[in-house]
């Protein structure tokens, strides 16, 4: 359900009553703990309570449970715990910040500065919430990230076609050989318009890419369907990249004054199998040349894997130059201004242990650099917090490390669960509680 003005303008006031699917409670929160009929509010962690369809007639009082409390602090970057045991206590959670910064993030050495603040940061990926059609939903896991202390997302910022949908399905641009559309409309890109304003009221800061080197939402076989060619020519192909730039400059135009922009982002995970690396080092060249051209308030970012790499290099596949990509040359680029890398061994034939070879030979790299690394995107099939949380401190713990994302974000919206591609991380869940909530109070 959509949030009005006038219900978020009074969640404060302890006579108001909280919408459906609202917040109504949580350490922190000094709003309303009353949900209006027949929902009510119903406990989901420490930090954030939540109306729900009651399962009854619905008593509309808020919840209360006698449980252990850890209280966090309500900044969202730094975490200090205060432990209480067999506490009585009114389940609460502290209400949305509007942001007012006019500071853009920025690094500072090998760190992140965000909103004057410079430390470790952890954030998450949603790739599916600029495809949402109900804002209520975008807010609903802004409001979520925000609790639990989460301030970057990544998420895609394009959504390209070759043939147009019918009416109410979400497309960012249509593809053809002689017809190149954008869609600025109620579909198209002003659904990612209020992911931004929302950001922009949680203190979410965004990465948002410009296009996939894989085929979901078009990607670069879009282009290709479009421009002819292949996915390795589409790096030097004049049309496609004229078009590749116009979009650019589009979304760029859009929030090119927002607080919330982290990064924008050249692709997810662009690759250029039997390239030699000058293709894609050119290409990134002359992207983020273009972009900070139309921006330069804002950080630039590559969005690859961080394969081709000597430092630390046991002469595994990653490290290989295979895939057309030369991280060190890369992240020297000027109009750079981090690296990024993805951690995915079980994709890519190695023990889920070498992780953290992976992260420290990055660390070594962007330190040598003088940049800041952002671990991106990590993630593994199973067995999650024993797999992923070692990568987590080895990420914190490592010099050159600044941030890292897990893959993915996974919540419960008014349509239900959203994706689980088995490296979903759920809201609320057990992995959640080892994998955010622990890994916020580590830092």
């Amino acid at each position: 359900m959509y949030y009005s003005s006038a219900i978020l303008l009074f969640a404060g006031l302890a006579s108001a009553q909280v919408a459906e699917y609202g917040q109504c409670g949580g350490n922190g929160w000094t709003g309303s703990t009353t949900c209006v009929s027949p929902y009510t509010c119903q406990y989901q962690n420490d930090w954030y309570s939540q109306c729900l369809p009651a399962t009854g007639s619905g008593s509309t009082t808020s919840s209360t449970s006698t449980k252990s409390t850890t209280t966090v602090s309500s900044t969202t970057k730094t975490t200090s715990t205060t432990k209480t045991t067999s506490t009585t206590k009114t389940t609460s959670t502290t209400s949305a910040p509007v942001s007012t910064s006019t500071v853009f993030p920025t690094t500072n050495g090998l760190n992140f500065t965000i909103d004057g603040e410079t430390s470790y940061y952890a954030g998450t990926n949603s790739y599916w919430i600029g495809f949402l059609t109900n804002d209520a939903d975008v807010d609903l896991v802004m409001q979520h990230l925000y609790d639990s202390g989460l301030r970057i997302l990544r998420v895609w910022g394009f959504n390209d076609v070759n043939t147009v949908p019918s009416s109410g399905t979400v497309w960012y641009q249509y593809l053809s050989s002689g017809n190149v559309t954008i869609n600025t409309g109620a579909d198209g890109l002003q659904r990612l318009d209020y992911v931004v304003s929302s950001a922009e009221k949680h203190g979410i800061k965004l990465i948002i890419n410009f296009v996939n080197n894989w085929s979901d939402y078009g990607g670069i076989a879009a282009y290709v369907s479009a421009f002819g060619g292949s996915a390795t020519s589409w790096y030097t192909n004049t049309a496609a990249q004229a078009a590749y730039q116009n979009y650019i400059k589009t979304v760029v135009s859009r929030y090119s004054s927002s607080s919330a922009i982290f990064s924008w982002e050249l692709a997810n995970e662009p690759r250029c199998n039997g390239c030699d690396p000058s293709v894609i080092y050119n290409w990134v060249k002359t992207t983020s040349a273009y972009i900070k051209s139309l921006d330069s308030k804002h950080m630039v970012c590559i969005g690859d894997e961080g394969f081709g790499l000597n430092t630390d290099s046991d002469g595994s596949y990653p490290f290989t130059y295979a895939e057309g990509l030369n991280f060190t040359m890369n992240i020297g680029i000027d109009t750079i201004d981090f690296g990024t890398l993805h951690l995915y061994p079980s994709s890519w034939g190695e023990a889920s242990t070498w992780g953290s070879t992976w992260i420290k030979a990055h660390g070594d790299a962007c330190t040598a650099a003088g940049k800041p690394c952002l671990l991106e995107e990590y993630g593994y099939p199973s067995d999650h917090c024993s797999v992923e949380a070692p990568w987590q401190t080895a990420a914190l713990d490592t010099k050159g490390i600044a941030a890292d994302m897990f893959w993915q974000w996974g919540d419960t919206l008014s349509t239900g669960q959203t994706s689980d591609d088995g490296n979903t991380i759920f809201y609320g869940s057990s992995d959640f509680t080892c994998l955010v909530t622990d890994h916020v109070a580590a830092i």
